[in-house]
């Protein structure tokens, strides 16, 4: 059981290509495939942290591989309906503010591992809601979008990218705080840093 998070995780990836093929070769308005493979992908998410937290099966690989997964499908879904939507610019504008998003997330996420020897902050309530979100937001857009109005598109969408900017600062928030409870010895072990860190973090109150 230790090891089936990560096989999940895996799993999800590699669903991400099978997705794009799913959705282009599907002539329906309705993209009945393309649902299939990202409701299976949401449910391998749902389950792969039910196995991590219930057997105890957390491991660095872990912690990069299921929001890799995440992350990799989220971002394909909104580009592939994109393609389709091309002409409605608020399609065009979530793409760029979910990549700029994730690019931040990742430039931080590495400051910390370099600088302050720390891991990234677990997912929060508004990061796991920001998810949640856009992946109903996705799933209704492949299901009703043709049934869909412009303007009721663009407040699905515009409720998804304001999750998606209070996550970021949310995160950020926790970056900083990581950064000025680090250990001012240098020369103290990764592993202890770490852990002074994200102790640190988590006894701040919220």
């Amino acid at each position: 059981m230790k090891v089936v998070p990560n096989i999940l995780s895996i799993f999800r990836i590699c669903l991400v290509p099978v997705f794009i093929v799913a959705y282009f070769t599907d002539d329906h308005d309705i993209k009945y495939y393309a649902i299939l493979v990202y409701v299976i992908a949401g449910l391998s998410d749902i389950l792969d942290g039910y196995i991590a937290r219930r057997f105890e099966a957390q491991s660095k690989m872990g912690k990069i591989l299921d929001p890799l997964g995440d992350k990799l499908m989220t971002f394909t879904v909104l580009i592939c309906i994109t393609i389709t939507n091309f002409s409605n610019y608020i399609f065009l504008g979530t793409v760029i503010i979910f990549f700029v998003k994730e690019i931040l997330m990742g430039i931080g996420g590495l400051v910390l591992h370099k600088i302050a020897h720390a891991e990234m902050p677990p997912a929060n309530f508004i990061g796991k809601t920001s998810t949640l979100v856009f992946f109903i937001v996705c799933a209704a857009l492949m299901l009703f979008g043709t049934f869909l109005n412009t303007l009721v598109i663009a407040l699905m969408l515009s409720v998804a990218m304001c999750l998606s900017v209070v996550a970021l600062f949310v995160y950020l928030n926790s970056y900083i705080k990581i950064m000025k409870s680090r250990p001012k010895n240098n020369n103290c072990g990764e592993e202890k840093c770490n852990q002074q860190s994200v102790q640190d973090v988590n006894e701040t109150p919220r």
